[in-house]
């Protein structure tokens, strides 16, 4: 007899939703998943553009429901797609009024799948659309921290909004640059993963001020529900993992997250 997963939780407190990719759930029809979100209790839903093919789709999805928000910016992944086209098309985006930042750029040199000279000339370009339309951004670094470190640092004075080092795997070196500039590091399921004390050792230096709950979805599906697609609605099981980790009351985890999560994003300078 397979064991029963334990529900998920609800939580008094609101939460967002910082990173998704909802055009990439497959489970369930996108209605469905947005009814289940609210019903947990999640406020607000950050959708994530990754590729010149689905900026447009992003805008489209931040339509889905008040609540429903985007980004604009191309992934490392896709850096060799990158286009003066696609530069237009996001900073003329950049500033809509669903459109909470510049995101998901950076550098990957885990699966290389673009060169990584290329990921690099990508990444300050798409950091210097944050900086023209005063944007938060949302990065995705990836066994390149040294790299991330020194084009970030090429920013410091001008990068007037900070943003968010998302599914935070790097090292603590990384960490604490990101901390002492004044990012957040967002993390997800992989906190509850068991094989993830290093993940869960950043946790612990990272201040509560400076975190922010996520999922990734369709990716990184937290226990217990390992094995099913990732959905906006297990963020639950993030908070719960990092009041464990930080041995904090789970309320303050709640409250603090979602004023950092509003201090990011969704207040314009």
């Amino acid at each position: 007899m397979s064991k029963k997963r334990r529900e998920i939780p609800v939580f008094d407190h609101p939460i967002i939703e910082t990173h998704c990719h909802l055009d990439y759930l497959k489970d369930r029809p996108l209605e469905e998943t947005l009814a289940e979100a609210q019903r947990v209790n999640i406020e607000r839903v950050i959708t994530i553009a990754v590729s010149p093919e689905n900026l447009s789709t992003v805008r489209e999805l931040s339509q889905a429901a008040p609540w429903v928000y985007g980004t604009q910016g191309i992934h490392p992944h896709d850096a060799e797609k990158y286009s003066d086209a696609a530069e237009a098309e996001i900073r003329a985006h950049a500033g809509d009024e669903k459109i909470v930042a510049v995101g998901e750029i950076g550098l990957d040199y885990f699966y290389d799948n673009a060169d990584r000279d290329v990921q690099r000339d990508v990444f300050r370009r798409q950091l210097q659309i944050a900086c023209d339309t005063d944007r938060p951004v949302v990065i995705h670094s990836r066994e390149a921290d040294e790299d991330t470190i020194e084009i970030l640092k090429e920013f410091e004075s001008t990068l007037k909004r900070r943003g968010v080092i998302h599914s935070f795997t790097s090292g603590p070196g990384l960490a604490q640059y990101a901390l002492n500039q004044g990012w957040c590091l967002g993390f997800n399921g992989i906190t509850t993963f068991n094989k993830a004390e290093n993940v869960r050792d950043i946790v612990r230096m990272a201040p509560i001020e400076q975190i922010l709950l996520e999922t990734d979805s369709p990716f990184l599906t937290p226990a217990p529900y390992r094995g099913k697609e990732n959905a906006p609605f297990y963020i639950p099981f993030v908070a719960e993992k990092i009041a464990e980790v930080k041995q904090l009351p789970l309320e303050n985890v709640l409250a603090t997250t979602y004023d950092n999560s509003l201090r990011t994003f969704f207040q314009r300078q």
